[in-house]
Parts: C-alpha cells; structure tokens; sequence
C-alpha cells in the first residue's frame, strides 16, 4: 500500500459486498479521495447467493430471481451499471395456495395474506365458515399494547385467527424467510403490519386504507408485474459489477481468518498466512463466518446462536405438451399442514417468458423449511423423485423432464427470531466501542432480499469514508 493512501477491505463478495465496492469506487472518482480498497471473498466466484445457469436453452436462476421494483436501490443499481435495457417485469397471473390437496386461488385484494376486499375473502374455498368468523374479529379486537417485538405467527394468530395464519400467512411469509413463523420477529421483518394495526386498530382496515388506489390510467393499462429481473439473468448484475470496479483489488478463494485491533487500524489475516493492514473494513460475510472473525468482541456471541435454516430448489424443464395444468397461472404456496415435501412451485416459463425456449414449460419447486430440513441432504435423484411425485398430484406430467437443476443452499437462510434487532443493535454499539472503523452488514442483518443488501452496502460505505475523512459528506439520497 502506498504511504499516502489509507486502505479499506471488504470482507464477502456477495451483492452487498459487491455494492459496498461500487459505490464506494463511485465516491472516490467523484471526490478524489486518497483510498485504496480491497474485495476478499472465500469462495470460487462473486455475487453469493446470486446465480445464473444457462441449460439446453432455459435460463435458471439458482438463488433469488427478481427483486421488487418498488424498493429503489435494486433497479438503481442496474440503471448506474447500464444494464436497464435488460430490465423486464415479471408476467402476471393467478397464483394459488394449496391446501388439503387442493388448488385454491389467492383471495384477490390480499397483501400478505391479509384481505383488503371483503368479497373475495368470503367466497374463497381456503377457509371453513367459523375460519372466516374469526378473521372477522380483527375488525373489533383493539390494537395490541405496544411491545417491542414479538412473533409473527403471535401477531397474526392474535388478529385473523389460526386458519388465516395456516392456510394462507405462513405460507407467504415463511417462503420468503424459510423460517417457522412462531419465532420469526415481527419488527425486523414485517414492521409495517405492527404500526398499522396500531395506528387505525384494525389491521384489514388498516391495509385497505393503506393500499395505494389505481388512478383511471391505470385501471386501463395492463397490469404490470410488481417484479424485475433480467433477461440474460441475475448473474450479468454480477458480472457486470466484477467488470466496473477498476479501482478494487478483488481477492477469490481467500478466507478472512482474524481481525484484530492494531495501533493504527487492523490486521485483517487471511488463511494462506497473510496479514493486511487496514484503517477501515467492512464485514458482509454470513454471521457465523463473521462471528469467527471477530472472536475477540465478547459481543459475537449473538451472531454465534443465530440460525440459518438450508433449503435447496429445484428447476425441471419439460417439453412442449408433457405438463398439463387444470389452473393458469404463475404458481403456488404450500399449507404447513398439508402432506408435501415442497413448500412453493413456480410456473417459470409463465412467470418469465423469457427463461425458457419457446413451448416448453419450465417449473422451480422448493424444499425445505425451518424444523424439516433433512430432504436437503438427500442425493439429486433422490429430491428430484420427490419433487415430481408432489408436482404430479397437482397436474398431469407425462413422462420424466428433459432438463433437471438441483441447487442446495445449506444454512444459507439467516433466521430473524424475535429480538432479532436489539441484539443487532447490541452487538453493533460494541462494535463501534472496541473496533471503531469496522461495519458488520449484509443479509444476516437488515433484510435479506437484493435491494435490502444494497441498501446496507451503501450505507456501510457512507459511515466507512465518514470514519474515514473528516470531510467527508455522504451525497443527498
């Protein structure tokens, strides 16, 4: 490192990581500011859980597959990197839950699981008669006392009731989390339903007031899908990011082992038996690899007991006529209740047109979940014949496909249990007490989706150069 220059390193190449180095790259163009910076990822390849395959012509995602256009940062991202031509919305269509072997489909006008129409939600063939009495009693129960956290499932079993929560909530909620809902936090996941119920009592009240009202033009165009992704696949975010930092120093295959206070800043020890020297880093690397990093903070051992729950996807291409479906549409949730060992399918090529040659039809199945995880373990074939016995009590599939992808992501889901953000808080303030000048962010921390690692990767860089250079003022959001 040049004398002159201070050094930073970014510890984890997944998209925070990634987003992290962008925008800081970003800053020190814009404002000639003297910093070198350093990208250390322990595995083979960048982007973490972001990945692309391309197979006889189908394009598989083999983690996340869009992002919500409505949270900002993501298609900002792939607007600064000269990627928005790739840019598509995702096709709509009725999606479905199925319950008692039973394809029902989602109550029209619910958020969440929660109804903001009264018609849809009484015809619907996925609650009994006193079910839908008890999700009556939201309109009212009063708002609960305030607290500062507490379970999903507490929440919502408290408002709708039991039936509301097993047919139609866990199954939304729990597919975005793989967690069990009765111990997932509701302030760091889904904090909008808690300030409604407390602000106008009444949640079903509260989110029909809350919901935003199509204007005429747009009750005459043609819905629009609340999804993005691109064209070629998530990965070309990733590639494209790799391509663009000219000024980083990208290290793969290295594992952070240690970091340790120094007089002047930190030893960051990698496992081939280097040491670097930094006056700043920013950890985004999962919690328990973090936690291993920083083992002299007394404070880790929070990010030692969280859980991480593992699932594994997977896609199944077919060819033209072998899958016939009674339903159209673009997929389905599973009831907890219900006997399957999938937990979600999507109708790929309906919901992406464009991840699949024309004619064919291309699923992704889920499974795994929070308390029943060993189905991850088992071989491809082994998951695969399960899949496609669960699939076919749902449609008619002749023969076998004629493309299969397993993808396994062990521990790879961090679990938000209840208290989740005050001990993150905890944990951050002692950092900040005995490694000042070190940022611990990323999918264990603030949300777990691309815009939510995004939005964490900036905000590390900010606080980062304000540490950093006295003079440093963050650019207006």
């Amino acid at each position: 490192m040049s004398g002159d220059k201070k050094h930073l390193v970014i510890i984890g190449g997944g998209i925070t990581g990634l987003a992290a180095a962008f925008y800081m790259e970003k800053e020190i163009k814009e404002k000639q500011l003297p910093l070198e910076v350093t990208l250390i990822e322990a595995g083979p390849r960048a982007g973490g859980k972001i990945q692309t395959q391309h197979k006889d012509g189908y394009i598989i995602e083999r983690g996340p597959d869009s992002f919500l256009e409505r949270k900002k940062s993501a298609p900002q991202l792939v607007k600064d990197l000269g990627l928005e031509h790739l840019l598509v919305n995702n096709a709509t269509g009725q999606s479905y839950v199925l319950v008692n072997e039973t394809l029902h489909p989602m109550p029209k006008g619910a958020v969440m699981g929660i109804p903001t129409k009264i018609a849809p939600f009484i015809s619907t063939g996925l609650f009994s008669v006193p079910g839908k009495a008890r999700a009556a009693l939201d309109f009212v129960l009063p708002a609960s006392k305030p607290k500062e956290d507490q379970s999903l499932g507490e929440f919502f079993r408290r408002r709708v009731g039991d039936e509301v929560v097993e047919n139609l909530i866990e199954p939304l909620l729990s597919g975005i989390y793989a967690g069990d809902i009765d111990k997932l936090s509701l302030m760091s996941t889904f904090p909008q339903f808690y300030q409604t119920e407390q602000k106008h009592r009444s949640l079903i009240l509260g989110m029909k007031k809350s919901r935003p009202q199509p204007s005429g033009q747009q009750l005459t165009a043609k819905k629009q899908g609340q999804f993005l992704t691109l064209t070629t696949g998530l990965q070309t975010l990733v590639e494209e990011l790799e391509k663009q930092l000219t000024l980083t120093k990208v290290m793969k295959g290295t594992k952070v082992t240690h970091i340790g206070r120094e007089e002047k800043g930190y030893s960051v020890t990698l496992d081939n038996g280097k040491v670097l020297y930094a006056e700043g880093c920013i950890v985004t690397a999962p919690h328990k690899a973090a936690a291993k990093m920083l083992s002299d903070l007394p404070a880790v051992s929070c990010l030692k007991d969280m859980h991480s729950t593992s699932v594994a996807n997977v896609a199944l291409g077919f060819p033209e006529g072998a899958v016939k479906m009674e339903h159209e549409g673009t997929g389905f949730v599973i009831s907890r209740n219900s006997d399957f060992s999938i937990t979600a399918c999507t109708w790929t090529n309906k919901k992406w047109p464009h991840a699949a040659p024309e004619g064919k039809t291309l699923l992704r199945a889920y499974v795994g979940k929070a308390g029943d995880e060993s189905i991850v373990d088992l071989s491809d074939n082994e998951i695969i014949k399960i899949v496609m016995e669960d699939l076919k009590k749902v449609m008619k599939i002749n023969g076998e496909p004629e493309m299969t992808c397993v993808t396994r992501w062990n521990e790879s889901m961090p679990q938000y249990h209840v208290g989740h953000k005050e001990r993150i808080k905890e944990f951050r303030d002692a950092l900040k007490a005995s490694y000042p000048g070190v940022y611990a962010t990323g999918a264990s921390f603030e949300g777990v989706g691309i815009p939510d690692c995004i939005d964490q990767g900036k905000a590390a860089v900010y606080d980062s150069l304000a540490y950093l250079f006295e003079t440093y003022q963050p650019p207006l959001s």
